[in-house]
């Protein structure tokens, strides 16, 4: 079967989990997930599930939450259906880190008779799980207790090392179990944290198509539109779903597991992960050194859509000028730009410092290309940037559910969120609405109009 712009939408989640689907992109897409299973008591199938992808010794891994939410049930299935399993539960006394701790703590649980990990958990166990699976050469398996994010069944695994929010590349677990007993029971934060997510695809697939008119980077239109049916599953359902209605935790679920093979398909996160992410990986960090409690990650995604669709905004209808910012690549300064690196990133700018360089982000020339290319295709920019909803109708998306809209809903001050307009795109290389307005030199005058933005708002 080939993969295309008009049979995608027809298919199921098993239709993806075949190996070599063509594609009209050119590539053969794969993914290594075999099983996915949501639905109403699903966790009484896990041993079941275990014994058929042929596994024998389980290390489950909770933390105190995800075990008082599902983990007792899975030990209890497991006990009855006679599968052999070892237990480790974080018990922080704040929020579980994915830092060299926690990964040095789960290390240490590890038999060698082990032959998979069984994760009871989201967002951060799931990485954890994913990654030390990884090292150690075995597989995974994901019990889910929340829909509250995209990433399991992606092929990366978001860790916090050297102080520095950093994606590394990993295996996706053999089977994603979701028990709608479970996942609608999630405490509500999360839920919505996982719509937030799914709001930041509009501006993940924008940034997207920016690139390929730019860079000429790699774009499929399939898992384009695997992710926008994944978009509009969710917002015909939001209303049902703030009243844990099981069809709509169901749908959302579901499109958090679609988003993630999206991002398998590709060998990256490019089809759900840009700009939106860029500035919640910055707000992270800064949380996290300043040691105040984290915020959802989706939450942050949802509030920093609407800040990147504001600057697409701002800048549909901006006059460039084009040899201004030819003159100010010219005269990029590099010991200036490790400064201002030290400043904002602090213990984190080592590593963004030793990992620009190799990767040339400073490139002058490479600067100077780009912004030739984006003065060449300037309409066609243009046109791309208003193709998404405005970010008024975003904020009253999010609204609509009772979702955080605004930066300090969550305690996020207004400060740090300009610094993270400036400084977040040097998180990653990945190229998005921040990199282009850095390119042109305009990120502080758009980070001031942002500001205005909100004021406006209060």
């Amino acid at each position: 079967m080939e993969l295309n712009i008009n049979n995608v939408s027809d298919l199921k989640i098993d239709d993806f989990l075949k190996s070599g689907l063509k594609c009209t992109c050119g590539k053969a897409h794969n993914i290594g997930l075999e099983r996915v299973l949501i639905e109403k008591d699903a966790i009484k199938k896990v041993p079941d599930i275990l014994r058929d992808l042929g596994f024998k010794n389980s290390l489950v891994v909770a933390d105190k939450n995800t075990y008082k939410a599902a983990g007792n049930q899975v030990e209890t299935a497991l006990k009855e259906g006679k599968f052999e399993y070892k237990k480790f539960i974080f018990e922080p006394e704040d929020d579980l880190v994915p830092d060299e701790s926690a990964l040095g703590k789960l290390f240490m649980q590890f038999d060698k008779d082990v032959d998979v990990i069984l994760t009871i958990g989201s967002g951060t166990l799931n990485d954890l799980g994913k990654f030390i699976s990884h090292k150690l050469d075995i597989s995974s398996v994901i019990v889910a207790t929340a829909p509250s994010m995209d990433g399991f069944a992606s092929n990366g695994s978001a860790l916090i090392v050297e102080n520095l929010k950093t994606t590394y590349q990993v295996d996706v677990p053999k089977a994603i179990i979701g028990d709608v007993n479970i996942l609608k029971d999630a405490p509500m934060e999360m839920i919505l944290a996982g719509f937030g997510d799914i709001v930041g695809k509009y501006s993940a697939l924008n940034d997207w198509k920016l690139s390929k008119i730019i860079n000429k980077e790699y774009y499929c239109d399939v898992t384009v539109k695997m992710v926008e049916d994944s978009i509009q599953k969710c917002m015909d359902n939001s209303e049902k779903m703030i009243n844990r209605d099981e069809t709509a935790i169901k749908n959302l679920m579901e499109a958090l597991v679609l988003t993630g093979i999206a991002m398998s398909f590709v060998g990256n996160s490019r089809p759900a992960s840009g700009s939106e992410h860029h500035l919640a990986h910055y707000l992270e960090m800064m949380f996290l050194f300043e040691g105040k409690k984290a915020v959802l990650h989706g939450t942050k995604v949802g509030i920093s859509t609407i800040i990147t669709t504001k600057l697409r905004e701002i800048l549909s209808e901006y006059e460039l000028n084009f040899d201004q910012a030819i003159n100010s690549a010219k005269l990029f300064d590099q010991d200036q730009w490790e400064k201002n690196i030290k400043q904002f990133y602090g213990k984190a700018a080592p590593e963004i410092i030793k990992t620009a360089a190799k990767e040339k982000r400073n490139s002058i020339e490479s600067r100077l290309e780009r912004i030739s290319s984006i003065r060449e295709n300037i309409n066609e920019i243009k046109d791309v940037i208003k193709d998404i909803p405005t970010a008024e109708e975003i904020k009253a998306i999010l609204k609509r559910v009772g979702a955080a809209a605004e930066p300090e809903d969550v305690g996020i001050e207004l400060k740090i969120m300009l610094d993270a307009i400036v400084m977040a795109k040097e998180v990653r290389p990945r190229y998005t609405i921040l990199s282009f307005l850095g390119d042109l030199d305009l990120l502080d005058e758009f980070s001031y109009k942002i500001k205005n933005y909100l004021a406006e708002r209060v």
